[in-house]
């Protein structure tokens, strides 16, 4: 068996660790089906001052950044021609699709007429084109689009008997068109997140004054874009770590930390663009001036600066778990940034307050859980992960 070589994983799906993810997902699913019967009112702590919560700010916000592992892999390797990274990328683009897909299933159960989200690519004749709203939820779609897609190869490859001649022909007449299809699909894999994502930063650009000064700022698209590019690698690190841990998959260890440096300067960058921007704009006394939320914009920038001078220092990523514990570290810089945005440091008026509620916590939950499963049922079912000549196989994933 080559180390080179993608494999399933194998092994029992029904796990206890399995069950108790369908557990919570089955609760979360409860919950939802009392949210489509009785409308957002009665399970969501949302109101006319916060007409979105937990479910966008953090599974969609959130959730599509730590999901843009497959986007910041393809930019280096396809991009910046880092092809030693490629054994990487089928299960970066794997963790891409899942997560682009639930934060896509989060949108519909945000919205108050789910049930007219199917004329949003279909009625082309009404779009404005001037939302930004629209933008994002056309790209969401096409970019989890082109993430099934891009793993059409690993499907056709699990049920193809390479002894079977007419198994071999009916496979190549599959994989023909999608390999000539596949420098298109690469290019939307780039394209699209990167309109989406600096779009949802132009989408808190609309709050206005509702949004901190320390927040607020021309430079929302771009930050946004930034974040989610160092929250996609920080992904890539912690799904190889568990992979490995959970499956008994190469570490890639070595690879993983190449990735320390780049995912430290962009850190820093982010940093330094913010600070440079709240300088031009005069608004740096506000940093020590704002009460609790000067507390958070200085929480922030201490877990982009300092994670990003930690990755930088050889002797703290010199293996796996220091490696992990750092990539922690940077899903919760860009996480709590976007999570602020979005939610903390937007304020309607005094009259309105939100903290979200048990039954939307319950949903977002069911989501993780959901995704958590799904990626345990492709890894074992579909060549995904690469094949180890050494570690056995655990049963216990």
């Amino acid at each position: 068996m080559s180390r080179g070589r993608a494999v399933p994983v194998g092994g029992r799906i029904l796990t206890r660790p399995f069950m108790v993810m369908a557990t919570v997902f089955a609760l979360g699913m409860a919950v939802l089906a009392w949210r489509f019967l009785v409308g957002l009112g009665a399970p969501t702590a949302m109101n006319d001052g916060y007409p979105w919560g937990i479910w966008i700010a953090f599974d969609v916000v959130v959730g599509t950044a730590i999901a843009c592992g497959g986007y910041a892999m393809a930019i280096l390797v396809y991009v910046l021609n880092r092809g030693e990274y490629h054994p990487m990328v089928r299960s970066a683009i794997v963790t891409s699709a899942l997560g682009y897909s639930l934060a896509g299933l989060a949108v519909v159960i945000d919205l108050g007429r789910f049930w007219n989200v199917w004329k949003v690519p279909v009625y082309f004749w009404s779009w404005n084109g001037t939302s930004i709203l629209l933008e994002v939820a056309l790209c969401i779609m096409l970019y989890t689009l082109v993430g099934w897609l891009e793993l059409g190869p690993t499907v056709v490859a699990k049920f193809c008997d390479p002894d079977s001649e007419r198994c071999r022909r009916i496979v190549a007449r599959i994989q023909r068109p999608v390999e000539k299809a596949m420098p298109w699909l690469l290019a939307l894999g780039i394209l699209l997140p990167t309109m989406h994502q600096s779009s949802l930063g132009s989408l808190m650009l609309l709050a206005g004054p509702k949004l901190h000064p320390l927040w607020s700022t021309p430079l929302l698209p771009l930050l946004f874009l930034v974040s989610c590019i160092a929250m996609g690698f920080g992904g890539v690190v912690i799904e190889a770590n568990l992979s490995a841990e959970a499956f008994g998959r190469p570490r890639h260890t070595r690879l993983l930390q190449g990735l320390a440096r780049p995912t430290a300067w962009v850190l820093l960058a982010f940093a330094a663009v913010r600070l440079a921007d709240l300088a031009f704009r005069g608004r740096l006394g506000l940093i020590f001036g704002s009460g609790e939320l000067s507390a958070l914009f200085l929480a922030e920038m201490v877990l982009f600066v300092g994670t990003g001078l930690a990755l930088l220092t050889p002797r703290l990523t010199r293996d796996a778990g220091s490696l992990f514990r750092l990539a922690m570290l940077v899903i919760l810089a860009g996480g709590l940034y976007r999570f602020s945005t979005f939610l903390i440091a937007f304020d309607p008026g005094p009259q309105w307050s939100y903290f979200p509620s048990v039954p939307e916590l319950l949903v977002t939950l069911g989501l993780l859980a959901a995704e958590f499963m799904a990626y345990v049922v492709l890894v074992k079912t579909f060549p995904i992960l690469q094949a180890t000549p050494s570690a056995p196989v655990s049963s216990h994933s």
